[in-house]
Parts: structure tokens; sequence; C-alpha cells
């Protein structure tokens, strides 16, 4: 008869599958990776991962999710870090986004290089991926507490320029795509100065997208 277990070994056993769970899936991609080979991985019978967790698509949904929120974790803390600095906030975002892809490659991936069509169904991970795609309005919170007013469709078009300038020089980098004389993080730099120049700019461009 299966022991009871408490939370403290739910947690326990759950946080090491999802260890092992994001090097593989994001190693070999979630398709190829099977639960027995899991289970092996953690030292446990091919059947345990199933107390555990329903299948190997709530393995996947329990990785990104706590991906997400480390993620989120880690540039809420660089805000909060800067509340006397205001003008210091959008570098330090920058800066733990960046720290956090390069450290976490594995789980950067499994976050955005991974399509998970059931994601609705699982509302931790709705959440958590919620919550990290929050972090990008941050820096549109210390554009408008510098007096540039926003609508709402132009804050939210605005963060997602930012996010791309930030996302795409990292995903170069990881696949090797970024030659080896381009410094991503000079790149980016670039790419969130010119941003940063616009915005506050006395020309501003059509940033918002036409109303439906």
């Amino acid at each position: 008869m299966p022991r009871i277990l408490s939370d403290a070994d739910l947690a326990d056993f759950r946080a090491r599958l999802c260890d092992a769970a994001e090097h593989m899936f994001a190693e070999r991609g979630p398709e190829a990776v099977t639960i027995r080979e899991l289970a092996a991985a953690v030292g446990v019978s091919p059947m345990t991962p199933y107390r555990y967790f329903k299948d190997k698509d709530a393995i996947l949904a329990a990785v990104r999710a706590r991906a997400f929120d480390r993620h989120a974790d880690l540039l809420e803390a660089a805000y909060a870090a800067y509340a006397d600095n205001p003008a210091a906030r959008p570098a330090a975002l920058a800066q733990a986004y960046i720290q956090f892809a390069l450290n976490h490659p594995e789980a950067y991936k499994l976050m955005f290089d991974v399509h998970q069509p059931s994601a609705g169904n699982y509302p931790d991970l709705v959440r958590a991926g919620e919550r990290s795609r929050r972090t990008m309005s941050l820096q549109m919170e210390t554009a408008e507490g510098d007096g540039v007013a926003l609508s709402e469709s132009e804050a939210d078009f605005i963060a997602h320029m930012y996010w791309a300038a930030l996302h795409g020089p990292l995903m170069l980098h990881m696949s090797g795509m970024l030659p080896a004389k381009i410094s991503t993080s000079a790149l980016i730099a670039a790419l969130i100065s010119s941003l940063d120049k616009a915005l506050r700019g006395a020309a501003r461009p059509d940033w918002a997208p036409p109303a439906a």
C-alpha cells in the first residue's frame, strides 16, 4: 500500500521531477521525452509520476509555470529595488531579463519556444504566464512617471516593442545565429536606447495599431 504523502513530500518530488523535465524537454523537445524516461531520471518506477501529475502534458505545464514565476520574481525584484531611483529602473529591468535568459536558457526556451495547445487547461500556467507578461508593463509605468502620456493601446504596443528588443537578440544568441563579434547585451542596449529616445522624443512614431 503506498504511503500517505505529506505536502512537503509532494512538493519535493514535484520539484525534482520538474528539474529533470526542464532539462530533458529543453534538450530534446517535449514530444521526444517519455514518462518512463522522466521517472528513471529521478530514480523512481515508471508509474510513480502519475501519483503527482495526470500525464506528461501536465508536467510540461508545471515546468513552464515554474519558469514564468521565476522570471517574474526576478523582474519584480529589480523593479522594487529601484523604488527611490525610477530613472534607473528600465536598465535594471532589462538587465534582470537578460540575466534570467542567459542563466536559465532551458527554462527560457520552454517559456517562449514551446507551443502548448492545452495551456488554457492549466490555471497555474495561465496565472504564471500572465504574471510574467505583466512585467513588460513595468517599463511603461516608469515612462508614464516621467510624464509621457500613453493610451492603454499605446502602452501595450510599446511594451511589446521593448519585449521584442529583449527577446530577439537573446533568441539569436541561443540559436547560435548571432555572430560572435556582436555582443548580445550591446545589441539589446542599442535597441532599448533607440526605443527610449523615440518614446521621449518630440516626433513620436505611430506606435499603436489602427483601431479595429
